[in-house]
């Protein structure tokens, strides 16, 4: 799988994330440089989708 480029338009992106699922924090949805795990594993956690599916998701956004 392609390492995930979400710096540019992450802001962006997370206003989707958070409409779609109300429930996430803005601490839930930190980017930090190098911290694409991390930001997968929480991401994993409160929506219950696989990783790929997630990183899909996002990449289509």
């Amino acid at each position: 799988m392609d390492k995930l480029e979400w710096q540019g338009k992450w802001n962006e992106v997370k206003g989707k994330v958070k409409q779609a699922y109300g429930d996430l924090t803005d601490d839930d949805l930190k980017y930090e440089e190098g911290k694409d795990d991390e930001l997968l594993g929480k991401l994993q956690q409160k929506t219950g989708k696989g990783r790929e599916e997630l990183v899909n998701w996002i990449n289509s956004l």
